[in-house]
């Protein structure tokens, strides 16, 4: 849940104890949530003993601070259904033991607390530096009229890429124009993860189970772009 939301349930049931967890299809549940995780902090989480934060090649743990992947070892699926490649490049065996690579990069401190990053295949390089999208999201749906929103990359003669925001407004409420985004965003985020482009859409495009489509979003903030540059 966003910042925003989980604030929104408190204040419906104040007594509630209210948990972000982490976890996946493949790795089932890593970690929960710290109270100090959110936008500017980053989504930081105490895992279990079967979760590392390890290099992707080597598969060894990476010292704190440095970026890798999110591994989880014991009971883990035997692979993809008939697709070997993406079976070896996803799971692996180390110290007598089964593991699964997970999409998402993250960093370990000394007290063993990860702070997950974002998909590695979703990051955004402007200007040298690395976005990942999930940070400038979460910062956007805690704008007040902002309901939901998707961030992806676009090309950028002069960046690389820039950041794009892509977002739905909360019902009945005005468009948000893009000085307010970045003015709103400024407080939460560095200087290069702000959003230098928005496009306001009816709806976000999400799958069933409410997973982000960030090609289409990508490809609404690419039309957008190209419409105002001609």
């Amino acid at each position: 849940m966003s910042e925003t939301v989980r604030a929104q349930f408190q204040a419906l049931v104040p007594n509630a104890v209210l948990l972000n967890n982490f976890g996946s299809s493949k790795s089932g549940f890593n970690g929960t949530a710290t109270p100090d995780s959110g936008p500017g902090r980053g989504f930081r989480i105490r895992v279990n003993s079967r979760t590392r934060v390890v290099e992707p090649v080597t598969h060894e743990p990476v010292p704190a601070g440095e970026v890798g992947r999110i591994a989880q070892r014991g009971h883990v699926p035997l692979g993809y259904y008939n697709d070997p490649g993406k079976t070896a490049e996803t799971f692996f065996e180390k110290d007598g033991e089964r593991w699964v690579l997970l999409g998402d990069m993250a960093t370990v401190d000394e007290e063993g607390v990860v702070t997950v990053l974002g998909r590695g295949s979703q990051c955004i390089n402007t200007g040298g530096e690395k976005v990942y999208p999930e940070e400038v999201e979460q910062a956007l749906k805690s704008h007040p009229d902002v309901y939901d929103a998707l961030v992806a990359g676009v090309p950028d003669a002069t960046w690389g890429n820039h950041v794009a925001a892509v977002v739905q407004a909360r019902r009945g409420a005005a468009h948000p124009s893009l000085d307010d985004i970045q003015a709103h965003c400024r407080t939460r985020l560095a200087g290069y993860k702000i959003p230098r482009q928005l496009v306001v859409t009816e709806a976000i495009r999400r799958s069933p189970s409410g997973k982000a489509d960030y090609r289409w979003a990508r490809e609404v903030a690419v039309a957008a772009d190209g419409s105002a540059r001609r």
